[in-house]
């Protein structure tokens, strides 16, 4: 066998070795779209508040029924904007994983769902608790923060690029705290503009020459 032979072997090694030990089929047109999401549900987000003060402004008062209903309206179009991003996600990382003959759901999706899912849902409990108190300026930063060791969690289990974007979140989020008030911006920058940034990055990456093919 020639060195060369010697070398395709290992490489071949090395590819299996990874295949079975990370989650590859992570697309970065998920990213891309998880973001452009973000961003439109930001500006719906801004066109709600800004109807809301103007009929604040024009009743001259704080009304409780009119905060309560802004409240809800903002919690539906978070659920329905992960929805979509979560619905993108799913599709473009089954049509990678479709073109490179990879299985969409192994033990290692699993491990990525799981680690994922973990501080997901601590932080879904938190931020549950900070509403019932009242404590709505801190949701932002807690979504940001979570969200982002939730990613840096999953990471261990995927492209080792993904936890630049879970280190990234969690800045922010912290970085929000000492700016409350201003947290639509953040999600803003943090699920709309770095998740479609990062997309970009890994699509160059990892994806780029596959397309091209």
């Amino acid at each position: 066998m020639t060195e060369q032979q010697h070398l395709q072997t290992l490489s071949d090694i090395k590819r299996i070795m990874e295949r079975s030990s990370r989650f590859l089929s992570l697309s970065g047109l998920s990213g891309v779209f998880a973001g452009a999401s973000a961003l439109a549900g930001a500006g719906t987000a801004l066109v709600l508040f800004r109807a809301y003060y103007d009929r604040w402004e024009v009743r001259g008062h704080y009304d409780d029924g009119d905060f309560s209903l802004l409240r809800l309206q903002l919690i539906i179009l978070g659920f329905v904007v992960m929805f979509l991003a979560a619905a993108g996600g799913l599709y473009f990382t089954w049509r990678r994983a479709k073109k490179n003959n990879l299985p969409v759901y192994d033990a290692t999706s699993r491990k990525v769902l799981i680690n994922g899912m973990i501080p997901m849902a601590a932080g879904g409990a938190f931020i549950v608790g900070l509403m019932y108190n009242g404590l709505d300026v801190l949701i932002a930063p807690s979504c940001l923060v979570f969200y982002g060791m939730a990613v840096l969690n999953a990471s261990k289990y995927t492209v080792s690029d993904t936890k630049y974007l879970g280190i990234a979140e969690i800045a922010l989020g912290i970085l929000n705290v000492f700016f409350l008030r201003r947290g639509l911006y953040f999600w803003a920058v943090g699920f709309g503009v770095m998740h479609i940034f990062y997309g970009i990055v890994m699509w160059w990456k990892y994806e780029r020459n596959t397309a091209e093919e």
